[in-house]
């Protein structure tokens, strides 16, 4: 049968898929004589991939492929462009982290596209199986990415562990996808949405949890969250704000898609679940960042809440007139998220680059000698605590209208949790502000200003200058959130 190819459609992954060759082959030829030629080549090409998301938003209109597998839409073209922007800015934090280590540089960058393009495959599926090839195809690159530090004995915990739990996960996850698959007869998502609102199956709420439980591992919810933190503090800074970011969002991106394109007629077999997820991931997360005294681990723990928050709004979904809402909310939150925590790892990896070190502690002074950068960082954990005038006050009004549409006594519970847990993540937040101005100088700590790489402070730009944008005019990403919803 004929498959339908619209390479118009499917020109970000071509674009991808070509860039992972030619720098395969850059590696190859050029080795290490020229320093920064495979991540010339692999920004190039994320940065060409984008050019096709622009031309198809223009274009307009809905393309399908496969028999309605693969959909290229607004919400996908939303995502896609996300999914590249945190790659590029990821690349840009890795530049002068990989090329002052003793690392392999050409690979590097050849896993990091590869991950990405299952993420530009995953923004467009309406599959199961096409969902999971391509979770797997983001996730197995960042398993090798965890362990780049094949000499630090905690860079190799952390790739274990989270190798040990991918892999679990998945099979979880595949065992409900082929319950859902024997009880509805498909692995289209548009055809399970007819079936399972019309079955009464005891098997059919198992097949539901065991998806979504699969699913939680991938966003690191409470109670499958353990990996998170020995992975995000063994692992490379750069990798680790990937798998914060942009693998993270990969997750989301797939449980949205399954949720609402697939078993949104049975709230049954998803909503408790989620509701649970979300308020177990919120307060658990929360808490215990606030015992952290790395800033990474902390950052790992907020990861966690942060997931949380994302949670409620698809918690509530099913719930009155808050579908809509209930999507934008979502994408919204990753578009924010992933912004205010791509800056915060950026400045953690700048300074990292003095003092040698991720403790809390180390950040004591720093106003006093690298102001600019201590502004910065204050300004990327007030957003993350969801302060005005900041991107983050944004994400939480959006999660909290979601919660208000919906209306029911199971969703302003949520709401409260949501609430009591802004409040808790606002404390562990600003201790690091606290330190930044209101803490002296450490002994022995070089108060020279700090001088960062270009690469760095083009990232550091480019998120604070999301952070701030938005923050003062929200309506750029509520237009985005309005497309991926349909309206």
């Amino acid at each position: 049968m004929n498959p339908g190819w619209d390479f118009h459609a499917i020109a970000p992954l071509i674009i991808i898929s070509a860039t992972i060759v030619a720098v395969l082959i850059a590696d190859f030829f050029f080795e290490y004589r020229g320093r920064f030629q495979t991540q010339q080549i692999a920004s190039l090409g994320v940065l060409a991939a984008s050019i096709p998301i622009i031309t198809l938003a223009v274009d307009g209109g809905t393309r399908r492929m496969f028999s309605g597998g693969f959909v290229v839409d607004p919400y996908s073209l939303v995502f896609q462009g996300f999914f590249l922007a945190a790659a590029y800015v990821s690349m840009l934090l890795s530049v002068d982290y990989i090329g002052d280590g003793d690392y392999y540089q050409g690979e590097y960058y050849v896993l990091l596209l590869t991950s990405l393009l299952g993420m530009l495959v995953m923004a467009s599926s309406r599959d199961l199986i096409t969902i999971f090839v391509a979770l797997e195809t983001i996730s197995i690159p960042t398993f090798v990415l965890a362990g780049w530090r094949k000499h630090d004995p905690k860079s190799n915990e952390a790739a274990i562990k989270y190798y040990l739990i991918g892999v679990m996960s998945s099979a979880v996850m595949l065992y409900g996808m082929s319950l859902v698959f024997g009880l509805t007869g498909s692995t289209l998502l548009s055809e399970i949405a007819k079936k399972v609102g019309h079955l009464d199956s005891s098997l059919l709420l198992v097949a539901g949890f065991l998806t979504i439980v699969g699913f939680a591992f991938k966003v690191s919810a409470v109670p499958f969250h353990f990996w998170a933190p020995d992975t995000y503090e063994g692992a490379p800074t750069p990798v680790t704000a990937f798998l914060s970011v942009a693998s993270k969002a990969g997750g989301f991106v797939a449980l949205l898609s399954v949720v609402i394109f697939g078993f949104f007629p049975n709230a049954d077999m998803w909503q408790p679940v989620l509701w649970g997820l979300a308020a177990a991931s919120m307060i658990l997360g929360n808490l215990v960042a606030l015992s952290q005294t790395n800033i990474v681990r902390m950052l790992a723990y907020s990861s966690v809440a942060q997931g949380g928050f994302i949670l409620v709004p698809f918690a509530v979904a099913a719930d009155g007139g808050a579908a809509r809402s209930s999507i934008e909310a979502v994408v919204v939150y990753i578009l924010i998220y992933g912004a205010m925590n791509l800056g915060a790892f950026a400045i953690v990896i700048a300074l990292a680059r003095r003092t040698r070190s991720a403790e809390i502690s180390s950040y004591a002074g720093l106003g006093q000698y690298a102001p600019v950068m201590a502004v910065l960082m204050s300004m990327f954990m007030f957003s993350l605590a969801g302060v005005p005038p900041f991107a983050g006050w944004f994400a939480k009004f959006t999660m909290f209208r979601a919660v208000f549409d919906a209306n029911t006594p199971a969703a302003t519970v949520l709401g409260v949790l949501a609430a009591v847990s802004s409040v808790i993540a606002f404390f562990y937040y600003a201790r690091v502000a606290r330190e930044i101005w209101f803490h002296p100088v450490a002994d022995g700590v070089d108060a020279a200003p700090i001088r960062t790489p270009v690469a760095l402070n083009a990232a550091v730009g480019l998120c604070a200058a999301v952070v701030v944008v938005i923050g003062v005019y929200p309506q750029l990403f509520a237009r985005l959130g309005e497309l991926a919803s349909g309206g």
